[in-house]
């Protein structure tokens, strides 16, 4: 699956179980460890572990393979790893505190849907 066709799953799946502040990141200028950054905001610990949860369901179920999930539980920052996309989902907090998206900001933010 192409890094644009698996960036609009990861999206749609996320939207799907009610994601919140959803955000792509572009990051192929500036990185070659990823294509895209995907960051999203869950309610509680319990809803971000599903929405993780949603996008690696998702994706094995198109045949995706999933590197790796990092944090869980009752984590409020779970990474999912699918290697031309990175999906970060975090409580509000949490995702204020890092505040990835000033990290990148010089990279193209594409939205949510993926349209610039």
């Amino acid at each position: 699956m192409q890094a644009e066709q698996l960036k609009d799953l990861i999206v749609n799946s996320l939207e799907d179980v009610k994601a919140k502040d959803i955000s792509v990141i572009d990051v192929r200028d500036r990185t070659s460890v990823t294509d895209f950054m995907v960051l999203a905001s869950g309610t509680s610990n319990r809803h971000v572990r599903s929405l993780a949860d949603s996008v690696v369901v998702d994706a094995k179920e198109k045949g995706v393979r999933v590197g790796s999930v990092e944090g869980g539980g009752g984590s409020d920052w779970i990474l999912v790893d699918m290697g031309d996309v990175v999906v970060h989902v975090m409580l509000p907090a949490t995702r204020e505190f890092y505040d990835l998206e000033r990290f990148w900001r010089d990279a193209p933010d594409v939205g949510a849907a993926g349209s610039e």
